[in-house]
């Protein structure tokens, strides 16, 4: 039975967010734009939490008419260390989104209140655990930016509708609403701005459809897992699926991800916060996780998911060091350096746990392609790495067309054969795009689940029939493609040619006579 007070709130929201977004982006792109709406939902979000946080302590005290949000700067500093260690963080009364707002429009100088209020908030978190969760968060928030206007009093002009705006959309609390109202707004937003941002919103975002596929055919079995690694996490949509198909706490500890972008670092980060999940239970940083990974001391991981970059440049045999690093050495050769797909996948493999899976989004020239990619494979398949190779129908991401496809590795599988699946018409066709509907989604994750053999659709492979193919992990050397072409019986055919031939003969006979009664009528 649908859900219908979660679909109405759900609508509901999405409506307020596009009327928000339409009226503010007006000359600014709607890619760089989202980091504003999406700085001010975050900023709102924190005060709130905060709140909530305090009051609720000061309720179950007794103390009913508490509220922090009218206590003054100078009293509220007193708990500040307090607070910080267990929240992460920490907002002054006078700095908290409901009283900023408030003085908006009166404000001058709102542009340089956010940027202090801003500066404020990540500072309270130096020296703590969270210091690296807060430190550089608004800095795709520039209060100071001409996009904003070309004035001070224009910019000014912006901000107090950006504020108004956020203030408006009924995001309520995340206790007593129906959806996950601010993460949803975050995803909402982030798909709505991705779709019209052509490459690269598709790097910064992974369509939810196919962020729940990946999490289902990485979590069949399991009620929860250890932790969850994304080595290429964008905004952390992928990470933060496990928390929908698994729920919050199945993930015991926590999400660890790094992206080598800072804009789409600090899109992770806020990602988590608005998610609601805490700063101690998430673990995002900002490097190159092939030359520079972050998490030597993390691995390995239960689950991995990852939708990395195609097709990438990066050092390769340029830099000697990496033939010996553990995650590159089994293979005995580095991925191409002007193709840094294996790489990612050889990564990825190093820190999967001995019981864990991973399911990785590939380019499909992986699969094929000779030379060092070639002997990567061989590696794969010769150890038994290769659970499951996925076909997925085109354009299903933004930005690209490609019918990209997923790679499914277990490093202790229950038998020595490799599943191919064509799932390439497993979609509808939604807008400029393609879209995995729930049934298509359940259809790829039984099959893959059950290792079922479908003609037409899935087939189970041995490692001998791969090595016959030279090693070759293409869908489309292992799944018989169906002929839809309609099938012409020749009997019949011939027998309708013959009666045309007849006929034809007919009517040149009658046109003949026709004309001789012409010509002896002259």
């Amino acid at each position: 039975m649908i859900d219908t007070k979660k679909e109405q709130e759900r609508d509901e929201l999405h409506r307020a967010i596009w009327a928000i977004a339409d009226e503010l982006r007006g000359a600014v792109d709607g890619w760089d734009f989202k980091n504003y709406v999406l700085g001010t939902m975050f900023y709102r979000y924190i005060s709130e939490n905060l709140c909530n946080y305090i009051n609720d302590g000061e309720n179950k005290a007794g103390n009913t008419d508490f509220d922090f949000a009218k206590m003054s700067d100078e009293d509220a500093e007193e708990a500040k260390d307090g607070l910080v260690e267990e929240k992460g963080f920490f907002i002054l009364p006078s700095e908290l989104f409901s009283n900023v707002r408030a003085n908006a429009v009166n404000d001058e100088n709102l542009n340089e209140t956010l940027e202090r209020v801003f500066r404020h908030i990540e500072e309270s978190a130096k020296g703590s655990e969270a210091e690296n969760d807060f430190a550089g968060l608004f800095d795709d928030f520039d209060v100071n930016s001409n996009k904003l206007g070309s004035t001070v009093a224009k910019r000014n002009e912006k901000l107090v509708k950006l504020l108004n705006g956020v203030a408006l959309m009924n995001l309520g609390d995340v206790k007593d609403h129906s959806i996950d109202a601010f993460g949803d707004a975050y995803e909402y937003l982030m798909s709505m701005y991705a779709s019209n941002a052509g490459k690269s919103g598709g790097e910064f975002y992974t369509p939810a459809d196919v962020s729940e596929l990946l999490t289902r055919l990485g979590t069949i079995g399991k009620t929860e897992i250890n932790k969850v690694y994304d080595p290429a996490c964008g905004s952390g949509s992928l990470l933060l699926k496990v928390e929908t198909v698994l729920g919050k706490e199945a993930v015991r500890n926590g999400y660890y991800g790094q992206e080598i972008n800072i804009t789409t670092y600090n899109l992770c980060r806020i990602n988590m916060f608005l998610h609601d999940i805490g700063f101690d239970k998430f673990n995002v940083a900002c490097e190159d996780t092939l030359i520079a990974p972050q998490h030597w001391d993390e691995e390995p991981f239960e689950l991995i998911v990852s939708n990395p970059p195609y097709s990438i440049k990066w050092a390769g045999d340029e830099n000697p060091l990496l033939i010996n690093d553990p995650r590159f050495a089994p293979a005995g050769v580095l991925a191409p350096k002007s193709k840094a797909d294996m790489a990612f996948i050889m990564h990825s493999l190093s820190w999967l746990a001995s019981n864990g899976t991973a399911a990785i989004v590939c380019f499909p020239g992986i699969m094929y392609r000779g030379g060092a990619e070639q002997k990567i494979r061989k590696y794969l398949v010769d150890n038994n790495f290769v659970d499951c190779i996925i076909q997925l129908p085109s354009n299903l991401f933004f930005g690209t067309s490609i019918a990209t496809c997923i790679m499914v590795m277990k490093k202790n599988k229950n038998d020595n054969q490799t599943l191919f699946v064509d799932a390439s018409n497993e979609c509808i066709k939604v807008t400029n795009n393609n879209k995995l509907t729930p049934t298509n989604i359940e259809r790829i994750v039984n099959i893959f689940a059950n290792r079922e053999e479908v003609k037409h659709f899935s087939h189970l492979a041995s490692y001998e029939e791969i090595v016959e193919n030279d090693y070759n992990l293409s869908v489309s050397t292992y799944v018989e493609v169906e002929d839809t072409r309609e099938k012409i019986d020749i009997v019949k055919l011939n027998a309708e040619i013959e009666e045309i031939v007849m006929r034809e003969d007919e009517l040149r006979e009658a046109i003949r006579n026709i004309i001789e009664e012409i010509e002896v009528g002259k």
